[in-house]
């Protein structure tokens, strides 16, 4: 479809098309959850909410009956609340508002039926919301931790003989988190404020990564990897602007992952450049096999890097990419940054060892993963 097409096409009409599609990929698919992953990465624009919705294939106005059903008629719920609150998750200008902890429960249930209004499929209320999380209420964030932590399978007996004695509980951190970490220990879930753009939101939310074995290197699994990726997609989708990227760099493989990962789930599948560092032990250069794509005048860059220490490769990374392309406004997505102190829970961003580095790069904005203690963390696969 023509952008001319697109443009004259009205949101009734585009809804019922999602709408088809959505359920087109359950019949594929057999499940909603599956279905309306696979209709966001389709459809960036498209929300978690209104995803799952479309993949029951039902209209805002339908989707509201399914919900007084599953109250037994006890409500009578509208479909211009279901718009208002698609609106709120979706972040455009403050408009909507969110729903409840009590309402999230009960659309779960309702889309758990799937197209038919038959099936039982499980569907977290936090998975309805996952892109706009830290946007919710506290009290109904904490909410929704805690009936996710009440719902976890028992921890098997090789990961709770890895906890170590400065880790969260289980039971005390968030499900999402657990379940996405596969092999490793995720750790506490926090806030912190780091430079950002001008009436920018500064605060992120951040997960630590508990090393089980101190002074050894921990090995991520890809789920640990991709959850990172996940939250880095949140952190960007609630800077407080539409980040639009000219272009996405990864210094080293580890990073390219990102950068390719970030640049089709998030920027429209822009180009995407590599960074391959040489480390000698005084100095940093770039190796010839670095990739270099054509882009505009004054770009919009997100640099990618797996981790940050006390090297200052990132500072000397964007001074090399300031120089090739001149006015480059440049935003640093980072999966993991150590701190100065054994607490993973940092109060400050300057408790983090890179801080001196990350602000002398000037970047426009910081975007952080996790925490991690020294020496580090190795990604999958052993990337460089």
């Amino acid at each position: 479809m023509t952008k001319q097409r697109q443009a004259g096409v009205s949101p009734q009409a585009r809804g019922r098309e999602m709408a088809r599609l959505g359920r087109h990929l359950w019949q594929q698919l057999g499940s909603v959850k599956k279905a309306a992953v696979e209709l966001m990465n389709q459809h960036p624009d498209i929300c978690s909410l209104q995803a799952h919705r479309y993949a029951c294939g039902l209209s805002q106005d339908q989707a509201a009956v399914r919900y007084n059903e599953v109250t037994g008629h006890q409500t009578s719920l509208g479909g211009t609340t279901l718009n208002a609150w698609e609106a709120w998750a979706r972040g455009r200008g403050g408009a909507g508002s969110p729903p409840t902890f009590s309402s999230l429960l009960i659309l779960a249930t309702a889309y758990g039926q799937g197209p038919l209004g038959v099936a039982e499929e499980r569907i977290s209320p936090g998975d309805l919301v996952a892109e706009a999380y830290e946007r919710l209420a506290p009290e109904d964030q904490l909410s929704l931790k805690s009936f996710a932590a009440a719902t976890l399978p028992s921890a098997r007996p090789e990961t709770a003989e890895a906890a170590t004695p400065g880790s969260l509980p289980l039971s005390q951190s968030s499900a999402s988190q657990l379940l996405a970490a596969g092999g490793n220990i995720i750790g506490g879930d926090f806030s912190l404020d780091v430079p950002t753009v001008e009436n920018g939101n500064p605060a992120i939310r951040v997960f630590s990564l508990p090393n089980p074995q101190p002074g050894q290197l921990l090995n991520l699994t890809w789920t640990s990897f991709g959850f990172g990726v996940e939250r880095l997609i949140r952190q960007i989708k609630n800077l407080g602007r539409r980040l639009d990227a000219d272009a996405c760099f990864g210094i080293n493989e580890a990073g390219l992952v990102m950068a390719t990962l970030l640049a089709s789930a998030q920027f429209g599948r822009c180009p995407i450049g590599y960074l391959k560092c040489i480390k000698n032990r005084d100095d940093i250069a770039l190796d010839e096999a670095s990739s270099y794509p054509a882009l505009r005048e004054s770009p919009t860059i997100v640099l990618c890097d797996f981790e940050v220490k006390h090297a200052n490769v990132v500072g000397f990374i964007t001074n090399q990419l300031r120089h090739r392309y001149p006015g480059a406004e440049i935003y640093f997505a980072v999966f993991g940054a150590m701190t100065k102190d054994p607490r993973l829970e940092v109060a400050d961003f300057d408790d983090l060892t890179g801080a001196g580095i990350m602000r002398a790069a000037d970047f426009a904005a910081v975007f952080i993963a996790a925490t991690m203690s020294p020496p580090g963390i190795e990604p999958p696969l052993e990337l460089r």
